[in-house]
């Protein structure tokens, strides 16, 4: 193997995290200093805190593919076996079906597939037969570090949430309640910002700096340092321009990435209007609304490890599940519009009409929530093609949080117009059941060789993508 000198990407990677995490962590510390006259500047501090969030988890998956590839576990298997170390093996005969072989499959695409998951049907067309995905140990450790992974951020968010519910009911019993109402709640953000800067100073000690691939693409040279960031910076957008026009060419892939479009923003919406909706029309108080999240957090964690089993009993396809989640997703929105409804209004309860119908609510947007995190990304894993799973999921992500402000933009203005939040539960409902039709249109087994075709195309092409991927993903490079 060849090791990475200085400047390589896999040094770039550990730095950057550092950098994010540090940086949103100080974000969220002097929020302490924010008093109601500089509303302005907590504004800023926001957008820079959800930056730096958001960048932290993108460096943080990209992690996954090198540790599961390194694991000794898995090192010493292929010592013994004579073979070198590989990804996933997706296909028998990978020869054929995978231009670049089995050493250049990413690994992340796969992490949050379970093996009640996996479609057990053949593709035909000369691209060999499928292998069951659970019969890789390399699904099975990344699978196993990913969901230690997600259960130690849940357990850590439910901590962190739970202290700061005692937090604010000590605080607000203090004098610092009466000399400034939000200085309880301030204190909170330092809390946070304590908690994520030390394990970010945790995670620079213990996570090791593994050597990769130097992106010669983008080579810095004998340039200046703003330059070579520019450059670093034009080689990240050309690399999605050209996943773009790669996504173009597969049907499956643009449906499915218009029925997520649709989907994560409705799930967005949702989320920001029950929120407002507590607070503003049920009165809920600081305290009520962290229980509300805490409740909404340990249900998604119940859903992560609960819809497998239910697809499992029913024997549901990944694309059925999804449907299945949209549909009670749809009580959400639908039980809101309960109250419109005049005897129902006049009981007094049912519809949101009381604070504490929320919370059963809650439980459902947390378990459905739960399920088609994993299940979307699982489902758009077997439709990559192989090789280009890095940039491919970069599109993925950009799509996610590129809506997140479309619904609540628009139910901003049903609610202007209006003056009833309420109102805006029309409009959900509308939003939710829109992906319903695309997902349904999705032909997984379509995809999966439409994937494969195009992999075969871009791996004789020598460019795009699928090589971008590898170097982006910082595997390391063999001799």
């Amino acid at each position: 193997r060849q090791l990475c000198p200085i400047g390589c990407l896999e040094n770039n990677r550990k730095t950057l995290l550092m950098v994010f995490g540090f940086a949103g962590a100080l974000a969220s510390m002097l929020f302490v200093f924010i008093a109601p006259p500089l509303f302005v500047i907590g504004s800023i501090l926001v957008v820079v805190g959800v930056t730096c969030l958001g960048s932290s988890f993108v460096v943080l998956n990209s992690y996954l593919p090198v540790l599961v590839a390194n694991d000794p576990s898995l090192q010493e298997g292929k010592a013994d076996d004579g073979t070198e170390m590989s990804s996933f093996d997706r296909d028998e005969g990978d020869s054929e079906g995978n231009p670049w072989g089995k050493d250049h499959t990413d690994n992340d695409s796969l992490d949050g597939l379970q093996p009640s998951d996996q479609p057990q049907s053949s593709l035909e067309g000369g691209m060999g037969t499928k292998a069951p995905l659970s019969s890789s140990p390399e699904l099975q450790l990344s699978t196993k570090i990913s969901s230690r992974g997600i259960g130690l951020g849940y357990c850590a968010a439910v901590f962190v949430q739970i202290i700061s519910i005692i937090m604010l009911l000590t605080l607000s019993k203090t004098k610092l309640a009466k000399v400034s109402a939000t200085l309880p709640m301030r204190f909170v953000l330092l809390l946070v910002g304590i908690w994520w800067g030390a394990f970010t100073l945790v995670t620079r000690n213990l996570l090791k700096t593994r050597p990769g691939p130097r992106l010669d693409t983008v080579s810095t040279k004998g340039t200046g340092r703003w330059r070579a960031w520019l450059r670093l910076v034009g080689f990240a957008w050309k690399s999605l321009w050209e996943t773009v026009k790669v996504v173009s060419k597969l049907r499956e892939v643009l449906i499915f990435l218009v029925a997520w479009f649709l989907l994560s923003d409705a799930m967005a919406t949702v989320s920001g209007t029950a929120i407002l909706f507590a607070r503003t029309e049920l009165k809920l108080s600081t305290p009520l609304i962290g229980l509300l999240s805490i409740t909404a957090t340990l249900s998604g964690m119940t859903g992560a490890f609960l819809w497998p089993q239910v697809s499992r009993y029913f024997r549901l396809q990944p694309s059925h599940t999804i449907i299945l989640c949209i549909a009670l997703f749809e009580m959400i929105p639908l039980y809101g519009l309960l109250a419109y409804i005049p005897f129902i209004k006049n009981w007094g309860v049912f519809g949101l009409q009381q604070p504490w119908e929320i919370f059963p609510l809650a439980i459902v947007h947390g378990v459905v929530s739960g399920g088609l995190a994993s299940y979307c990304r699982s489902f758009f894993g077997l439709l990559i093609p192989p090789g280009s799973e890095a940039a491919f999921y970069a599109l993925y992500a950009a799509t996610d949080k590129g809506s997140s402000f479309i619904g609540p933009a628009i139910v901003g203005g049903i609610v202007d117009a209006t003056g009833q939040i309420r109102s805006g539960f029309f409009f959900m409902a509308i939003l939710i059941v829109l992906p319903i039709p695309l997902v349904w249109m999705v032909n997984a087994d379509k995809g999966r060789r439409e994937g494969l075709a195009m992999a075969e195309t871009l791996g004789k092409s020598h460019g795009g993508p699928a090589e971008d991927a590898q170097e982006a993903e910082g595997l390391l490079a063999r001799e």
